[in-house]
């Protein structure tokens, strides 16, 4: 099991992040859900370990953790762009993508058109696509999403839902989007970071109660 507890952000002597805790097994996705500027992303990288907070406590099968993506631990989609720009795609993927799902990640169109190319040649929306495959079908026991179904189609969002629920078979998934209707259908349960504090919520109505949703929404 993945555990984070006890993360304390400050930027600026403004609290961010505090009395945070959450957890993940394999063959669980977690939902993480908050208003812009609560902490999601931070918490994301404090888990992958490329932002160090005031205090974390991150761990693994009880085993403490501090930089999620060695020894492929934990993978993570950020919201920009992270493949270098001109290395060849080919040569990328193998880096990120989890042999035992070698053929079917290859198997993807998009990867069969542009596999010969740099990051740089592809249109913002295949490279994020790609970004995107690439981490869905990753090494990593744990698998980090920022915002996965934001600036595409929904075919392409039931798409990801649809890797997620095969990949989540056997991996644990924390997913964070401001879409919270795809958060709210593809997870096992559902954190809220309100006021820096993590919530469980256990139905739509708590949504409402600690203000994310408006009771019309």
């Amino acid at each position: 099991m993945l555990k984070v507890d006890s993360v304390q952000l400050d930027f600026d002597g403004r609290k961010i992040l505090q009395n945070v805790y959450l957890d993940c097994k394999p063959g669980e996705v977690t939902g993480l859900l908050g208003r812009n500027g609560s902490g999601k992303s931070s918490l994301l990288k404090i888990i992958f370990g490329t932002l160090t907070p005031y205090y974390k406590y991150v761990s693994i099968d009880d085993a403490f953790v501090q930089k999620g993506y060695l020894n492929n631990r934990i993978a993570y989609l950020p919201q920009h762009n992270y493949l270098p720009q001109n290395i060849v795609i080919k040569h990328l993927a193998p880096m990120l993508v989890d042999p035992l799902a070698w053929d079917e990640f290859a198997a993807y169109p998009l990867y069969q058109e542009h596999q010969h190319k740099k990051p740089r040649e592809l249109s913002g929306g295949e490279l994020r696509k790609l970004e995107t495959l690439m981490i869905l079908y990753s090494k990593a026991d744990y698998i980090l999403l920022d915002e996965p179904f934001t600036h595409i189609s929904p075919v392409q969002a039931e798409e990801i839902k649809a890797i997620i629920r095969k990949r989540a078979t056997y991996k644990g998934f924390i997913i964070t989007d401001h879409q919270y209707y795809n958060i709210l259908e593809i997870s096992d349960k559902i954190i809220l970071i309100d006021n820096g504090s993590t919530k469980l919520v256990k139905n739509k109505e708590d949504l409402i109660t600690y203000g994310y949703l408006s009771s019309n929404s």
